[in-house]
């Protein structure tokens, strides 16, 4: 018994120590865990390399670390003979060890919104009303080992992860986690590390939110909450966990997840507006609106999960793989020399790769592509322990840090390399089946232990492959002639001998030997038995020899030349590498539709610098840096606006309540929608973008003009007035639905929605106003009120702050609207679609409401059933400002034609036909001064067409915004040519790359979803959708 207990702990003397006041079952390691590691190239950090360095660690702590460095007494050494030692990468991005959550069902459709939606919370305790708001999670406590996965990742180089629950908007705190074989006590590093985000509210069925828009104000909403909770502490009635986890977390690291690129900037935005600072969790794709990222100044964690290359066999399928696909393939793994590049900090998280053996493929990928080692290093190492405030602790291998490192054969940046083995606090993990030492060598073995007779020394030879050695023993005399083969097992530093000494041999104690012990400070030692009976110290000391320690195997670079395209902008079809410049233009030659005093010029020229047309008329001029365009034969109006748009979205609705005015389309804008460059196509230059029709009080506009290529946020119009959507009709009241449980059922229920939610903002602007005028020391003691979103754009309506554009079909409605408009004494400012605006045009002309409206449209469905193709005519002889709007991607290209149809029915001229979709969609969105017609100091907002504006066989020849050419007929048709170009180029790349087929994807179509006014998807099932 007494020899199995010491075989056992000689053949585990890396276990722990266990942990104070737990029971044992078992026998306690009492030894300190006290290594040495030399002759090493050590990487200290990311930047400091020390060549044949000595690192000393102690109980999981990193002692001492440099060159030439004694070796105390009792140090276990290992000779790594040139081995590469780096800090062990950390991920500051996982789920490693969480117990899940169950997910909820989440409906996909817009039928979603109808059927008895889950309104409050169904968790028990006073937390947020929003199961999507669970800042009060922490995942210290939620928690369970997965030895399987913290092998994986520590065989990748890893030792260290931030773990969190990915479910919600608000998930709340990380835990910062040791991927050691320890107990739970010993692997949390730091029980609370980091606060998280994202904008997908996970596995909660409550209905809201279901859109982007809605998770975004939903987000900022319960940090408004939370402040105004600590403000009001002892002033108010009222506890609320939720709210209080968030202001104990707020000092915290703050890590958002987000989708994409255009989410990145979205979650700097948010930054802004909230006085905070999110670390970005992106995904791989940065590098397309790079620019506008780098100026965010925000810190990124990037994964390196690159897509594998599509099975381009079939020339029909590859029709289903998109160009944006295709240049992401070729360009992600060379994210991180962009963001290199550009001094944008980040990290990098194994998040997002399914199979972690490809881990160390993709890094070396990603180095291949211009990424240097040490920035590689740094994002793996110092980068994530700074994000978290644990750069003086761990990431790098200084005095007093923890003990986390791994030991490699050579260059970690060579495909040849291999981990060895794994320390994480001062604990050793096997990586590869190989031994970190070669014993390879001649050593004195001698021996102590029986009192009554000495045993003499013998010499030990190791010979063979550092992963199966041999061994003979000797004597030292070279008189006494004696070879004994010898069984030797060495697994690193533990090695057992068993030999039998010839009762013949001179000089020697005969006998079978059996040996067990460890390596260290360049010696073997132990205990062992002679015959089974007597106990024995022995200790073996290696003879010096003129051997080569440093035949280290070469570590050549990898890197390579690698050609790949170009970034364009916008990231799909008809993209350009170049962003559009604004040049001096002169058209020339021209027939002008000014819309203006003028009239129609005949023949004309326009004259356009720093994007406002500066002259109107006969001009000469006598420069070289001018684009001059000829205009002969064709002619020259405003760019159109559409005063009601749903392009460039990503969703159009938050269909969850019957109230949402927090929500923001300026939050989901898409800039990389193909039907901005199609309707610059058809001559579009603005567009507003309007939350949907399914819930009376909408969302807030977003105003844009269709500059492809730029940012959401650079699509923008600044200083444009503020907008909102309200809804009349059958789709709020959800009368397709077969059951609902959502308020209002009636168009009686619709209207006191109205009235309901406007005495509520009354209410609370009153407040505001009332707190506001307090002096600073009645504030120290009164209640703040609540800072509401929703209320908020309610207010500004009633103080003139925001304009109404409403979906509206029915005279009834109608005239309801503009009684409770009159009630609470504001103005309504565009009635949209407004089929039965002829029946009220004499009431909204006395409101001095306008109208937004279809040409012909009728019969589609019963609210409409009264419509006729003379109702924008009739209402504009009425003197109500009338517009044409498209609520369609694909009526909006030819909306010239659109309001050409009020010439046939309603007898217009020309010109005021044209204005349909210029000059009066421009007054309805209050921009008349900056767009809408040609005139000296208005926005050089143009459309240069091959024929009369109004004529089906007329198309755009130039389209300018500010006095961008955004689209050109010529330039289209050269578009067209890179496009198949660049595509049979990537394809052709993509066969010859590596991989057999049965690792290829297989070309898949992404849905393109037109989105209407009544769609409500789920945005995470639309993600889902257009992946």
């Amino acid at each position: 018994m007494r020899t199995f207990i010491l075989i056992l702990l000689l053949s585990f003397p890396f276990l722990s120590f266990s942990q104070e006041g737990f029971p044992l079952n078992g026998v306690e390691d009492n030894r300190e865990n006290y290594y040495g590691f030399t002759n090493a190239k050590i990487f200290v950090d990311y930047k400091t390399v020390i060549e044949s360095g000595t690192l000393i660690i102690k109980n999981g702590k990193i002692i001492s670390v440099g060159k030439d460095i004694d070796i105390p007494d009792g140090v276990r050494t290992f000779d790594l003979n040139g081995s590469y030692i780096y800090p062990s990468f950390v991920d500051l991005y996982t789920d490693y060890a969480i117990v899940k959550n169950k997910r909820g069902s989440t409906p996909g459709n817009w039928m979603s919104s109808y059927t008895n939606p889950q309104i409050l919370s169904n968790k028990n305790g006073p937390f947020s009303w929003n199961e999507s708001i669970r800042p009060e999670y922490n995942s210290v406590e939620n928690i369970k080992l997965d030895e399987k996965r913290s092998k994986t990742m520590r065989k990748e180089g890893f030792g260290s992860v931030v773990s969190h629950n990915m479910d919600g908007i608000i998930r709340g705190t990380g835990t910062f986690l040791s991927l050691s074989d320890d107990v739970n006590q010993k692997i949390v590093l730091k029980d609370k590390s980091t606060f998280h985000f994202s904008f997908t509210k996970g596995s909660t069925s409550q209905n809201y939110p279901n859109s982007l828009m809605g998770a975004v104000a939903l987000l900022k909403q319960s940090l408004y909450d939370a402040d105004w909770y600590k403000n009001n502490e002892g002033k108010i009635d009222e506890t609320n966990l939720s709210l209080s986890a968030i202001n104990s977390n707020s000092e915290l690291p703050k890590i958002i997840e987000v989708r994409d690129k255009l989410r990145v900037l979205l979650a700097q935005k948010i930054e802004k507006e909230m006085g905070i600072k999110f670390l970005i969790k992106g995904q791989g794709d940065e590098y397309q609106r790079i620019i506008e990222i780098k100026s965010g100044g925000s810190k990124l964690i990037i994964p390196i999960n690159y897509p594998k290359p599509f099975n381009v066999d079939d020339p029909f399928k590859n029709n289903n793989i998109s160009l944006s696909q295709l240049k992401h393939w070729e360009m992600a793994p060379s994210n991180p020399y962009f963001l290199e590049k550009n001094g944008i900090n980040f990290s990098i998280t194994t998040h997002g790769i399914k199979n972690l053996s490809e881990f160390r493929n993709n890094l070396i990928e990603s180095h291949d592509r211009g990424a240097s080692k040490a920035m590689l290093l740094k994002a793996l190492t110092y980068n994530p322990s700074r994000f978290i405030n644990m750069e003086n602790k761990i990431g790098s291998l200084k005095e007093s840090y923890i003990a986390n490192f791994f030991i490699a054969d050579g260059d970690i940046f060579s495909k040849e390399t291999k981990i060895l083995s794994n320390w994480i606090q001062g604990k050793w993990h096997r990586v590869t089946d190989t031994n970190i030492n070669d014993y390879k060598g001649n050593y004195t073995l001698s021996f102590q232990g029986m009192d009554d007779k000495k045993i003499n020394d013998l010499i030990l030879n190791i010979t063979g492959d550092k992963d199966k050695p041999a061994a003979s023993i000797t004597n030292i005399k070279e008189s006494d002639s004696i070879k004994v083969k010898t069984n030797i097992t060495v697994d690193d530093e533990n090695i057992t001998l068993t030999f039998k000494i010839p009762k013949e041999s001179k000089g020697n104690t005969s006998g079978e030997y059996k040996l067990s012990g460890y390596f260290s400070n360049g010696r073997f030692l132990g205990k062992g038995t002679l015959n089974n009976i007597h106990w024995i110290d022995w200790t073996s000391q290696k003879n010096i020899s003129n051997e080569n320690r440093n035949n280290k195997k070469s570590n050549k670079s990898n890197k390579k030349n690698i050609e790949i395209g170009n970034v364009i902008y916008p990231f799909v079809e008809y993209g350009s590498s170049q962003l559009k410049s604004q040049n001096k233009i002169l058209i020339k030659s021209v027939k002008i539709w000014t819309l203006e005093g003028y009239g129609i010029i005949e023949e004309g020229d326009v004259l356009i610098d720093n994007g406002k047309i500066i002259e109107v008329g006969q001009i000469s001029v006598d420069e070289k840096n001018i684009n001059v365009i000829d205009g002969s034969g064709m002619h020259l109006t405003p760019g159109i606006i559409d005063e009601h748009s749903h392009i460039a979205l990503t969703g159009v609705n938050e269909g969850s309540q019957s109230v949402t005015s927090e929500v923001r389309m300026k939050d989901v804008v898409n800039s990389e929608d193909i039907n901005i460059y199609r309707q610059l196509a058809g001559g579009v230059t603005t567009a507003q973008l309007l939350h949907g029709s399914a819930n009376p009080v909408g969302g807030q506009s977003a105003i844009i003009k269709l500059r492809w290529g730029s940012s959401p946020e650079e699509m923008m119009i600044s200083g444009a007035d503020e907008y909102i959507k309200f809804a009349l009709g059958e789709n709020v009241k959800r009368s397709r639905a077969p059951s609902s449980s959502r308020f209002p059922d009636t168009r009686m229920g619709v209207e006191q929605v109205f009235v309901d939610a406007f005495n509520r903002a009354k209410l609370y602007d009153k407040n505001w106003k009332k707190y506001n005028s307090l002096s600073k020391k009645e504030k120290l003691t009164a209640k703040i009120p609540r800072k509401d979103l929703e209320l908020d754009a309610l207010a500004e309506i009633l103080n003139g702050d925001r304009y109404i554009t409403c979906h509206s079909y029915v005279q009834s409605e109608i005239n309801m609207l503009i009684k409770v408009a009159e009630k609470f004494n504001f103005n309504l400012k565009t009635f949209t679609h407004i089929l039965e605006g002829y029946k009220v045009a004499d009431k909204m002309a006395d409101h001095g409401v306008g109208a937004s409206t279809f040409s012909d449209w009728w019969a589609y469905k019963n609210e409409v059933k009264e419509a006729i193709p003379y109702n924008a005519a009739l209402m504009n002889m009425a003197g109500v400002v009338t517009a044409i709007n498209s609520d369609s991607r694909e009526m909006a290209r030819r909306l010239n034609q659109e309001a050409a149809k009020s010439v046939k029915y309603g007898d217009m001229t020309e010109i005021e036909a044209l204005k349909l979709v210029t000059l009066n969609p421009a007054k309805l969105l209050n921009l008349d001064d900056k767009i809408g017609s040609i005139k000296v100091g208005k926005d050089a907002d143009l459309v240069l067409w091959t024929d009369h504006p109004l004529s089906i066989y007329s198309k755009p020849s130039k389209t300018i915004v500010d006095g961008k050419i955004y689209y050109d007929l010529e330039e289209d048709k050269l578009l067209r040519g890179e496009v198949k170009r660049e595509r049979a180029r990537i394809i052709s790349k993509m066969k010859g790359s590596s991989g057999d087929n049965k690792s290829r994807r297989m070309p898949f179509r992404r849905s393109n979803i037109e989105l209407h006014c009544d769609d409500v998807y789920d945005y995470e099932t639309l993600i889902e959708i257009q992946k």
